[in-house]
């Protein structure tokens, strides 16, 4: 059964802390990427778009109903997490932008369950490309897959930069437009308003082109 979120407001994605947050409260939000119940204590890894955050969940910390809660929590639940920052106690973890922190819960709030995932939510999958594209919004989950579209965001936000701080202007052109004869074939999109009517991907873009340079 999904919680609400009201009341809870994130403080920081969970690849955003670090040693120096040690000792503040934090709010933290994120799908659990796996969970661990080693019987009085659970460990849970919790994802974002920013990387992975170890989470602890003990019954003295966080109350026997959040530990009721936290026992119950599988791959791909959406959680909102409340807790300590700490240095962890059982060492570091290299591999991680984290790895010197782990957060002691103290709230927990289940925002979405999720069914088990039909593959794994991880880098450089094995899993075949046409069960990742039948489950595509799974697929672009995964973190090297959000790494890309990160920076491609990144590289257009640069490009667009530059051009508007020389002077350009960005206008978007229609996507649709009269039909024109062309060589070429042309794709049609029938046109609901106007029955008997058709629109067509622009063959001739440069038309908006010159008409916005001589405007």
């Amino acid at each position: 059964m999904s919680e609400s979120m009201k009341g809870l407001k994130r403080t920081h994605r969970c690849a955003e802390l670090n040693g120096s947050n040690v000792g503040e409260q934090v709010t933290v939000m994120g799908w659990v990427q796996k969970s661990r119940n080693k019987g009085g204590i659970i460990f849970v890894d919790l994802r974002d778009r920013s990387g992975l955050l170890q989470i602890i969940f003990e019954e003295a910390d966080a109350g026997s109903e959040n530990f009721a809660k936290a026992e119950k929590l599988r791959a791909e639940f959406v959680v909102a997490v409340v807790g300590k920052v700490e240095k962890r106690a059982g060492g570091i973890n290299e591999n991680l932008k984290t790895g010197e922190i782990e957060i002691r819960a103290t709230e927990l709030r289940i925002l979405s369950e999720s069914e088990t995932p039909p593959f794994p939510i991880e880098e450089n999958s094995k899993t075949k490309e046409d069960l990742r594209l039948k489950y595509r919004y799974l697929d672009l989950r995964r973190p090297d897959l959000q790494r890309n579209l990160i920076m491609r965001s990144k590289a257009a936000t640069v490009i667009r930069n530059f051009l508007a701080e020389e002077g350009f202007l960005e206008i978007e052109t229609p996507i649709l437009g009269k039909s024109t004869p062309e060589g070429a074939r042309d794709y049609l999109v029938p046109s609901r308003v106007h029955p008997g009517n058709f629109y067509g991907l622009p063959q001739s873009p440069q038309l908006f082109k010159q008409l916005l340079m001589c405007s």
